[in-house]
């Protein structure tokens, strides 16, 4: 996806207020397996993603659990260190070579001062976050394993071609044995 596909798809801006934050945003280019946050450090950038698909992950218990994937079009944050200038307690990995649109906070925040359009185009980014956060917590804590599988299947079949079924399995809050089960019944 381009530039414009990604920002005018979470919310129509005029020309104007898109070429503004064309103004702050630069491509990078990373690697499979690179990090682009850790936990523990303080990242104050945004990105999304025009090519490629990365994971969110944390370390518990020895392990690590895979609590959402972003692939294009999708924005890459660390909310808390976004939000509150504080140490994220994410890491989010790239699971593909990945082309990234970065803007900085600092930059983000002056546009949303100067801008109207642009500060009710963060607010609907922040909006649909909070629906997408919602719908994953909803399907965690009341649906079944199976049920879990058949909705990303169903939401997101084309995660299964460029994940490890390890890392979904983390995701969807079972063992790779169990996600092996589950496909099997099918």
């Amino acid at each position: 996806m381009n530039f414009e596909e990604i920002i005018t798809g979470v919310k129509l801006i005029p020309l104007s207020s898109l070429a503004k934050l064309k103004e702050i945003t630069s491509e990078k280019n990373y690697h499979k397996g690179d990090f682009l946050f850790k936990e523990g450090k303080i990242n104050n950038n945004i990105y999304f993603i025009g090519q490629g698909i990365a994971r969110a992950f944390v370390h518990h218990e020895h392990r690590e659990v895979t609590f959402w994937f972003a692939r294009e079009g999708d924005p890459l944050l660390s909310i808390q260190s976004y939000v509150n200038n504080l140490p994220g307690y994410e890491n989010i990995e790239l699971l593909e070579d990945c082309i990234l649109f970065q803007l900085k906070k600092d930059d983000l925040e002056k546009l949303y001062n100067e801008d109207i359009h642009l500060a009710n185009w963060g607010r609907k980014l922040a909006d649909k976050s909070f629906v997408d956060t919602e719908k994953r917590l909803i399907s965690r804590q009341f649906k079944s394993s199976v049920e879990r599988y058949h909705e990303l299947l169903k939401s997101q079949p084309a995660l299964f071609k460029r994940v490890q079924l390890k890392l979904i399995a983390s995701y969807l809050g079972m063992t790779q044995v169990t996600l092996s089960r589950i496909r099997a019944m099918r």
